[in-house]
């Protein structure tokens, strides 16, 4: 692989070398942090889904993932013929290593297969145009999944870890803050029905966007 014909690995090193200035134009600086509503009142029923379990995060995973607020949570559609898992990990700020984990990570350290990694393009309530998502399908055994992730703040919706982490370093420099989220839905795959899965993921974001508008800062 040749290193000046590859668009990733320019996008990369500017990110690193942009990140790696930030430091220095920043670190005598004091940090904003925004205001944050508790993810715990997120409302457990939504436009078509209720929320059946919650999940506490294990102590040993809180402490890798570092995070300042999560929720994980179970909902199932009005007619109980489709489940979700719902997981959102909030951090006001990334100054000290903190940050998102991506599932392209996490997911294959945990034994999961990729299978399909792309993008799709949701359109949402009140935002102003279709918001692009990652779309990640894995396997572990008979068990397959749709994950469909973005990261979230400063009023953006980032697909790609490369621009997520070019924002962080910009928003640094101008704004003085560094908060973002993860936003995560996780689909069950039955029968193989792959596309059946994705569209119940995004239902899911159609209906939950609103409130997730109300507890994620902007």
């Amino acid at each position: 692989m040749h290193f000046p014909d590859n668009r990733y690995a320019r996008i990369l090193t500017l990110v690193l070398l942009l990140q790696g200035g930030v430091y220095y134009a920043v670190a005598s600086r004091s940090e904003l942090t925004p205001v944050a509503t508790p993810l715990a009142s997120f409302p457990s029923r939504l436009n078509g889904w209720s929320m059946t379990q919650e999940f506490p995060i294990e102590p040993e995973v809180q402490e890798v993932l570092k995070a300042d607020d999560t929720l994980n949570r179970e909902y199932v559609n009005s007619s109980h013929t489709a489940g979700i898992v719902f997981f959102i990990a909030f951090f006001k700020t990334q100054r000290y290593g903190q940050s998102p984990h991506s599932p392209k990570n996490c997911l294959p350290g945990a034994g999961y297969e990729p299978i399909e990694s792309s993008t799709i393009q949701v359109a949402v309530p009140e935002w102003g145009s279709p918001i692009e998502v990652n779309k990640y399908v894995t396997e572990r055994g008979d068990e397959k999944s749709v994950t469909l992730y973005w990261y979230q703040g400063h009023n953006r919706i980032i697909a790609s870890e490369y621009w997520a982490r070019f924002w962080l370093v910009m928003d640094a420099i101008r704004f003085r803050r560094s908060d973002t989220s993860i936003v995560k839905i996780v689909v069950p795959v039955i029968d193989n029905q792959f596309d059946a899965a994705t569209n119940t993921g995004v239902q899911f974001i159609q209906a939950m966007f609103p409130s997730l508008l109300q507890v994620l800062p902007r």
